[in-house]
């Protein structure tokens, strides 16, 4: 058994875990709510002994002129869910057909859970469950008929297509066809399709694209539970809060050319993007104060009603708090805002751009 303290990366809190070698722990800050995923060190650990699920080595697509693809190389370890960002047109869903040489690639390796896509392509593929961009299925089928297919094409029992359909959350819909469903509800039968035959490695294409809310936070909870159960999944999107809630990893591609891969805390890091104070001060109405402008260190400062929003450096937080004090205001609340991976995401494809 090994106990380590881990510190909550948002409120700083310390908390206490225990688990054995290679065992995955899932935490909750008891401050703020925070939720994280921790594996603790040792020989069973996949992620720590460099086990991929899926590698990818220069791959390059190019349609004429074009280079949508651009000499990208990254690493999927087995064991973890990876996001795949990038603004529209960055090239994220030729990227995910390449990997699965469902186009052509014109240069480039990739294996999937260890199978060369070119060399050994039906042993690649049989390990993966495929989330196109846009989903589709016969619309005079019911889902169950619909599942019931995929099974006999994977060689499963057709028992679980029942199960699955509830899973994600299509049980009181199951006698219609999918002809009568809606934009979301076909995405969610489409997860629940990914889902047959338990494959190693998940590759999804916008999975929660077209869903409200509460379907959101299904196909989310899916996600965890087929991770928590060993599975490697890879997948796209442009709700960069659901891929900062989930993912162990990200990479962030534009113009087909990879921008940035790794933690959204290192990235983060790298990009020097400060915290943010909300300062919530009795009657300020809207107006800066002017002893906060001049103030050295600080980088910004804006204010709405009663909140002052200050963005400066980590060491002169305290003299804020204290040059606001003195001045005679009542200051009711202090928050610290961590930096999201949105604003990774801007500032990394701004920079890309030459945007100041």
């Amino acid at each position: 058994m090994i106990a380590k303290k881990i510190m909550c990366p948002k409120c700083k809190n310390q908390v206490t875990i225990q688990g054995n070698p290679g065992e995955v722990t899932y935490i909750t800050c008891s401050k703020c709510n925070t939720k994280g995923k921790f594996t603790f060190p040792g020989e069973k650990s996949e992620k720590e002994t460099g086990s991929f699920g899926i590698e990818v080595k220069g791959l390059t697509k190019i349609y004429k002129d074009l280079k949508a693809v651009d000499n990208l190389s990254f690493n999927v370890r087995t064991g973890e869910i990876f996001g795949l960002l990038g603004p529209n047109g960055a090239g994220k869903t030729t990227t995910i057909k390449a990997i699965l040489s469902l186009i052509h690639a014109n240069s480039g390796n990739v294996k999937i859970n260890g199978f060369d896509i070119k060399e050994e392509g039906i042993e690649a593929r049989r390990s993966v469950g495929y989330l196109p961009e846009r989903v589709a299925f016969y619309n005079n089928l019911t889902p169950l008929q619909t599942l019931n297919f995929f099974c006999e094409l994977w060689g499963v029992d057709k028992s679980v297509a029942k199960p699955l359909i509830s899973e994600v959350g299509l049980e009181d819909a199951i006698g219609r066809k999918v002809g009568t469903y809606s934009k979301g509800m076909v995405q969610l039968l489409g997860v629940a399709q990914v889902m047959i035959g338990k494959p190693p490695v998940y590759i999804l294409d916008e999975p929660m694209a077209g869903l409200d809310a509460r379907w959101v936070k299904t196909i989310r909870e899916k996600l965890k539970l087929l991770n928590e159960q060993g599975a490697t999944i890879l997948f796209s999107s442009h709700i960069l809060s659901e891929v900062e809630n989930i993912c162990d990893r990200v990479a962030i591609i534009d113009k087909g050319k990879l921008i940035a891969e790794d933690t959204v805390a290192n990235l983060n890091k790298y990009l020097k993007i400060k915290p943010r104070l909300e300062i919530s001060i009795t009657g300020l109405n809207g107006k800066i104060p002017a002893v906060i402008k001049g103030l050295k260190g600080v980088e910004k400062v804006e204010a709405k009603n009663d909140i002052l929003y200050v963005i400066c450096e980590s060491s002169i937080r305290s003299k804020v708090i204290t040059t606001l004090e003195e001045a005679g205001l009542k200051i009711d609340n202090i928050k610290t805002i961590e930096p999201s991976l949105e604003e990774a995401f801007v500032k990394l494809i701004s920079k890309d751009e030459g945007v100041a």
